[in-house]
């Protein structure tokens, strides 16, 4: 895991986008578990969740749920999948923040309650071993159709709002790593190729990141 950790994808990362001593954190140590946190900050600090597509986080949530999910019922390791568990907690936050920041505070509760429901029963024994599955293989559809909802809504406005730019690397560089690792302690195709899919999605949301580095959000005018 180390290995794959130092190779390419460290040329990559440093020290053009991450210090070494970041790289090292998140990529050799795993220290993925706070990776949407500066995107979290972001929203509670602008107070407004601008630029981010509510559909493609819901079908982010979706593609992490099926993971976590289809893990723990094939009783793989914590640390093929451990990470989807603090990323789906993360993403759960800003589904509600962007709820709350559109005036729609209540739909966001009852979505919260709602999301909570609809785990329990997929990991009880009510929810048949196929259905878990058919979870894991949508995960792809809603990873790539996730990320082209973002990228049409960044593209329709010229600029990238409130996306978090630590956040979409960061998010790029882990489903790099998570292909190796995923082939190494599962050795699952499914697993492995639903990280392939999502790296190639988050490297076009980081390229759209980087085109609208200088674009800003036009000032809305009070009446």
């Amino acid at each position: 895991m180390a290995a794959g950790a130092d190779g390419p994808l460290k040329r990559m990362f440093v020290p053009i986008l991450l210090p070494e001593k970041c790289y090292d954190q998140f990529f050799v140590h795993w220290d993925l578990l706070h990776v949407k946190l500066p995107q979290v900050f972001k929203i509670l600090g602008a107070k407004s969740a601008e630029g981010l597509s509510l559909q493609s986080v819901m079908l982010e949530l979706v593609a992490l749920t099926g993971t976590m999910v289809y893990s723990i019922v094939n009783h793989f390791p914590f640390s093929s999948w451990g990470e989807a568990l603090f990323l789906m907690l993360q993403t759960v936050t800003i589904c509600f923040l962007v709820l709350h920041y559109r005036g729609q505070t209540g739909k966001g509760l009852a979505f919260l309650v709602g999301y909570a429901l609809v785990l329990l029963v997929l990991l009880s024994p009510l929810t048949p071993r196929a259905i878990v599955t058919l979870l894991q293989a949508s995960n792809m559809p809603s990873v790539v159709v996730g990320k082209l909802l973002q990228a049409l809504t960044s593209y329709r406005n010229g600029h990238t709002g409130q996306l978090s730019a630590i956040t979409v690397f960061l998010l790029f560089g882990g489903s790099l790593a998570r292909i190796f690792t995923s082939i190494q302690e599962t050795g699952d195709p499914l697993m492995a190729g639903t990280f392939v899919v999502s790296s190639l999605c988050n490297g076009l949301i980081a390229a759209q990141l980087l085109f609208y580095w200088n674009a800003k959000a036009p000032h809305k005018k009070k009446e």
